[in-house]
C-alpha cells in the first residue's frame, strides 16, 4: 500500500511539468500554525482533466513515473 505522503508528493525530482494542482497558484509562505486545506485535486494540463492522454490518473506518484508514455509531452502512447 502506497502511504498518502508519496502519493501526492508534488517535490518529487521526476514530476511531470504537465500536472497541476491549486497549491501552485496560491501566493502565501506556508502557515505551520494552520491546518493543511490541501483538497488533492490535480489535472493535466494537455487533458484539462484528472485523466491524463493515457487514461491513467494525474496525480504525483504516477506523474514521478518517466515511463508513463505521456510524461512531460502530452503525447499518448
Amino acid at each position: 500500500m502506497i502511504s498518502e505522503t508519496d502519493r501526492f508528493n508534488v517535490s518529487h525530482p521526476n514530476l511531470c511539468s504537465a500536472l497541476r494542482w491549486k497549491g501552485q497558484f496560491i501566493q502565501a509562505e506556508p502557515d505551520p500554525t494552520v491546518p493543511s486545506m490541501s483538497d488533492r485535486i490535480f489535472w493535466c494540463i494537455y487533458t484539462q482533466t484528472c485523466i491524463g492522454p493515457d487514461g491513467k490518473i494525474a496525480e504525483p506518484k504516477n506523474c514521478s513515473s518517466t515511463r508513463r508514455t505521456c510524461h512531460g509531452t502530452g503525447k499518448c502512447g
